[in-house]
């Protein structure tokens, strides 16, 4: 009999592990990233080795892309191009992140809506916007004109990818930067100063250091997202600045070679996993979520040359203070950063400065300034079906998405904050994959899948691929929130007599609102800017506003996607206001 009870009671301790073990929470998302990005990515890399004929195992697609050399080369500017964008927005970006921190708190909040806004805008917009200034008559080109001084041609060369790609990465590269230098104890640099250090080497040598994590996080998130890049490419480069991504989507739209299309992304994702791991040895890839820096301590040769080079900077930097101080004075050495800063700042709001106006001109033509002001090309906008549907659509679609993902997300948030397992670590990875796989390669990958199971040109397809890509997001938004919440308040609730259900409604969910709110943004802004995966997956039927836009861009350009451009810069800012609004309410 007692075995019985035994047997019995270990039964029913099972099924309660089962039941509510934290893991299980993630489980909805875990079969989700399995069935619609693990096995999508494995089955395009899988093509990548076999005979388009036969389907025997062959390495011919990567020896032909390292026997060509046009495929070589691209290959090869695509990662110069990738590494150059990352390191310049690095560059620029850490003065401006630095001035940020030491800001007051709310005069720090309303400087970083101007770097929010450039980032929350569409790249589309942004690019278009930038066609416009580097045009041979657009606003650079009108002002030397006017100078009579010679335009150079800025479109149509790594110029002008670098300037639209920089101007894409350097947001990112603040907003990863920038809680990394909050959070340094500024009293750490006034010590070492206190004890003979000169400003320099205080800043090199102490506060530099300590915003390392930040610096690589912010490296490797601004060149894997410009691996995958084509829009700046193929509207503001020419054919020596093709990249890797526009070679892939030639391979499948323009000839169907789905096996050569995965060799090539095999070669991109390689990059990005390489990235990731060596990110991973020294810094651990928990940091993305705004956890501490697991970076190794000890010497070794690295280190100290690492050592040695900071303090080559802060002798450089000590000698171009003393011969600069006649010069600029105390009074302009201190108001250097903010003139840099504010340099900055202008150079990403510019696009939005010079979109607006174009989008009430009276001419056919992209003149700025406009020769006179019109509402025809919203009227043009706003009469058209395919624009209004696919506007309708692209709502729908980003709802529906940032819905699901938010649901998936918070469910894992809260499973890996609850448990200890060992899985807990590859559980996290994979949530964190999607953000880190170039979009190409999953949206390639998507297609091919939803071709067998007919999902192509169906809004179910677009949903689900823009989940895939939207959840990293959501999921770090969540998590960061997670992180901190006080899980006694909902033991407390537990011993009143409140069930798990209304305990995560009434106490989890109101505590964590803001993280879920900005999650739920996350995932909308995502879908509603995506243009990868609807390249593939729209199939020319279900065309979304960010696709109908590329359409257009590649065809002609007119004032009426000034005036689309508008629409969306205005949806972007009422949702960052409904946001903070929110979140404000939410305190």
């Amino acid at each position: 009999m007692s075995a019985v009870l035994l047997h019995g009671a270990d039964e029913g301790g099972l099924r309660q592990r089962l039941r509510f073990g934290p893991l299980w929470l993630a489980a909805p998302g875990i079969a989700f990233l399995a069935v619609f990005f693990l096995y999508p990515v494995l089955r395009l890399l899988g093509l990548s080795v076999q005979d388009a004929d036969t389907g025997a195992w062959t390495g011919e697609h990567y020896a032909r892309i390292v026997d060509t050399g046009v495929y070589f080369r691209v290959l090869m500017g695509t990662f110069r191009i990738a590494g150059l964008t990352a390191l310049f927005s690095l560059l620029l970006g850490y003065p401006l992140a630095y001035w940020l921190a030491q800001l007051p708190e709310r005069k720090r909040g309303v400087m970083i809506l101007a770097v929010m806004v450039p980032f929350w805008t569409s790249y589309l917009v942004k690019t278009f916007a930038w066609m416009v200034i580097l045009g041979r008559t657009g606003v650079i080109g009108g002002i030397l004109a006017a100078g009579g001084l010679p335009q150079p041609e800025m479109l149509h060369n790594e110029f002008g990818v670098m300037i639209g790609m920089v101007h894409a990465m350097l947001p990112l590269a603040v907003l990863t930067m920038l809680p990394v230098m909050t959070g340094i104890d500024r009293r750490l640099v006034q010590a070492a100063e206190t004890l003979g250090a000169a400003p320099g080497h205080a800043f090199w040598l102490v506060y530099f250091q300590l915003s390392l994590p930040g610096i690589a996080a912010a490296g490797l998130l601004t060149f894997i997202s410009s691996l995958g890049f084509f829009i700046v490419p193929a509207l503001l480069g020419g054919p020596q600045q093709t990249m890797l991504a526009q070679l892939i989507i030639a391979q499948i739209q323009e000839m169907l070679n789905w096996a050569f299309a995965g060799a090539l992304a095999t070669f991109m994702l390689a990059a990005a996993l390489v990235t990731c791991w060596v990110y991973d040895r020294i810094f651990g890839l928990s940091t993305l979520s705004g956890e501490g820096s697991r970076r190794k301590k000890g010497g070794g040769r690295m280190r100290r040359a690492g050592q040695g080079i900071l303090s080559a900077l802060a002798a450089l930097t000590a000698m171009a203070a003393r011969v600069t101080a006649p010069v600029l004075g105390e009074r302009g050495r201190d108001r250097l950063p903010a003139v840099y800063s504010t340099l900055v700042l202008v150079f990403l709001v510019a696009p939005a400065i010079v979109v607006v106006p174009i989008a009430f001109t009276s001419s056919p033509f992209l003149d700025f300034p406009p020769p006179g002001y019109s509402l025809k090309w919203f009227e043009v906008y706003f009469g058209s079906d395919l624009w209004l549907g696919a506007t309708l659509r692209s709502f729908g679609v980003a709802f529906a998405t940032a819905i699901l993902a938010t649901l998936i997300a918070g469910l894992a948030a809260l499973a890996l904050a609850r448990s200890t397992s060992r899985w807990r670590g590859a559980i996290f990875a994979l949530f964190l994959a999607p953000m880190i796989v170039p979009r190409i390669v999953i949206a390639v990958g998507l297609f091919y899948l939803f071709a067998q199971i007919g999902l192509v040109a169906t809004d179910l397809g677009l949903v689900i691929g823009h989940t895939v890509l939207a959840l990293p997001f959501a999921f770090v938004a969540i998590a960061a929130v997670v992180k901190g919440h006080d899980w006694r308040l909902d033991q407390a609730a537990a011993t009143l007599g409140a069930n798990r259900v209304q305990t995560l409604m009434r106490v989890t969910v109101p505590l964590i609102r803001g993280g879920l709110v900005a999650a739920f943004l996350f995932a909308f802004i995502t879908s509603f800017d995506e243009l990868t995966v609807a390249i593939f997956v729209s199939g020319g039927v279900k065309t979304t506003l960010p696709k109908q836009m590329w359409d257009d861009m590649i065809l002609q350009l007119n004032p009426t996607l000034a005036a689309v451009s508008v629409v969306v810069f205005l949806i972007v800012m009422a949702l960052l206001l409904i946001a903070e609004r929110l979140r404000r309410s939410g305190r």
